[in-house]
């Protein structure tokens, strides 16, 4: 039989997950696309101008990795198991945003290469949308997984 503990925390692991989706989106319209835009602006470069493999972006990477270790660390250290998985849920996330962002959008490594329905291709339509835009300022769809409607749809030039 299943506790309520158990319950209780599986569902503080979804509604972590789910609100890293508007964590990432305001830290990358607000913080990336911000004071730490020199961190972010080589992802924003066609990738012919980049110099290796890592870009400077993937420093967020750490930046994210910090809130889930220490919820992870203090949670388990103190037997406070809702704080625990928060840092489950920052890290599924974070595993979710690696997968679609980073290996289906970016092709950064060649895992699987095409999910081909609605949902998948407004999320690929919304970031070409966002990096269409090479500069700090005039972006838009932040997200990674809310994508507006916009994006559904044909693609222009399909018939």
């Amino acid at each position: 039989m299943i506790t309520s503990s158990l319950l209780l925390y599986a569902g503080v692991i979804l509604a972590t997950t789910a609100a890293m989706e508007f964590v990432a989106w305001s830290a990358h319209k607000y913080v990336m696309h911000g004071f730490l835009w020199s961190w972010h602006e080589d992802h924003h470069k066609p990738h012919f101008e980049k110099e290796g493999f890592f870009e400077r972006n993937d420093l967020f990477f750490l930046v994210f990795a910090v809130p889930s270790a220490l919820s992870y660390t203090f949670g388990a250290t103190y037997q406070i198991w809702w704080l625990f998985c928060i840092g489950i849920g920052i890290s599924v996330y974070g595993l979710i945003y690696f997968l679609i962002h980073d290996v289906y959008i970016h092709r950064r490594f060649q895992w699987f290469k095409q999910l081909d329905n609605s949902y998948t291709q407004a999320i690929v339509r919304a970031h070409g949308a966002h990096h269409a835009v090479t500069t700090k300022d005039s972006s838009e769809s932040f997200g990674l997984l809310v994508v507006d409607n916009k994006f559904f749809g044909e693609r222009e030039g399909k018939n």
